[in-house]
């Protein structure tokens, strides 16, 4: 059979992020039980208008506003394809009036307050209020998440068909759990996109509250992006250089070793379709302390695999580690518990029923 994925961003994208890691590793399983995948992307500068990634064919044409017109074009010049699948970033493709095949919708998160993160009022407004309405507009359309909070609010917003399957990680859990004592200083860690939605900033200023009171600790933030720089300028302000580490991108194994050192992955966003690097970290045996956002209280179970601070602030977050390093066997607790469920969101477990469900789809009414 033939897939086609619709997605603003491709593997090769500079601002690509979990969105587009988690699609490549769809569309690569899709490869292996032997379909044809596509991938329709926006241009971005010195790309290719093709490329092959893992058997996937990526197309790209187009940008911010032109592409899903670049799409169609290039669309009605191919083979029939059995399923489409419409990704939506606050913005979908509109594929199911111009696709004529079957078609479905994948989503990672409801943006709602993320717009205001990047756009001022009211295009702020206008962004929620669009993507509503959008979504009441895709209403008989079968959609895919991965995040329950994603799934009941689609259900507000009058989406019928809601399937639910989880996110997987490449990261393979530890063979054992070393050991890791909670002992000075304290290592955080925060791995994401540097954007305006992640809050890295609130993680920055954690330290500033941990400083205060007496706490040792140092943190280390993995990711590069349009936020780097005012981090690096609200370091320096807060005189927190000697505590904060910005190491821009590194590898996958330099990553996986930054994690398996820390005692806690630090997360801040203002909302997460799950929180994939919580469970790559959870894998390296190190807990996640999370703000009570939707998606990351879900792949953060609270007193379990980690802790959920009780609001949105640094100085909450500072409380949770104050708590938890006078209890040095629950920590332990934590790290074996999250290791554990690491182990059973790899893709060698989550892909094949995902691959099952969009097999099923693109026979649908055959």
């Amino acid at each position: 059979m033939r897939f086609l994925m619709l997605n603003w961003r491709d593997p090769q994208n500079p601002l690509a992020g979990g969105a587009e890691r988690v699609t490549q590793a769809y569309l690569e399983a899709l490869v292996q039980r032997g379909h044809e995948a596509w991938w329709f992307a926006n241009d971005f500068p010195g790309a290719a208008p093709t490329a092959n990634l893992g058997g996937v064919h990526i197309v790209r044409g187009g940008g911010m506003g032109t592409s899903i017109l670049h799409a169609v074009r290039w669309y009605r010049r191919q083979a029939p394809f059995d399923l489409v699948i419409d990704q939506h970033h606050g913005i979908p493709w509109y594929a199911p009036w111009w696709c004529r095949t079957r078609c479905v919708a994948y989503i990672h998160e409801v943006l709602g307050p993320i717009w205001s993160a990047f756009y001022p009022w009211p295009l702020s407004a206008i962004g929620r209020w669009q993507e509503r309405w959008t979504h009441w507009g895709y209403r008989k359309v079968p959609f895919w998440t991965a995040c329950q909070a994603t799934r009941d609010c689609l259900r507000a917003h009058g989406v019928r068909d809601i399937t639910l399957i989880p996110y997987g990680v490449h990261t393979r859990a530890l063979p054992e759990l070393e050991a890791k004592p909670l002992t000075p200083p304290l290592r955080l860690v925060t791995v994401c996109r540097l954007a305006p939605n992640k809050r890295v900033e609130h993680a920055v200023r954690l330290m500033k509250c941990l400083a205060a009171a007496g706490v040792t600790a140092q943190l280390t933030i993995v990711g590069g992006g349009e936020e780097e720089m005012r981090l690096r300028g609200l370091v320096a302000a807060e005189s927190l250089q000697d505590r904060v580490t910005l190491t821009g991108q590194v590898s996958e194994t330099e990553k996986n070793e930054i994690l398996r050192r820390a005692h806690f992955l630090v997360h801040t966003s203002l909302r997460e379709g799950w929180g994939l690097n919580v469970i790559e970290a959870n894998a390296m045996g190190t807990p996640g302390l999370v703000y009570p956002v939707e998606g990351l209280v879900e792949s953060t179970l609270h007193d379990q695999t980690g802790l959920v601070s009780a609001e949105e602030t640094p100085e909450s977050l500072a409380v949770r580690l104050q708590e938890i390093l006078l209890q040095p066997d629950k920590y332990q607790s934590y790290r074996k518990a999250a290791w554990e469920r690491a182990k059973t969101f790899h893709w060698d477990v989550v892909l094949p029923q995902a691959c099952a469900w969009l097999e099923a789809q693109a026979q649908r009414g055959q």
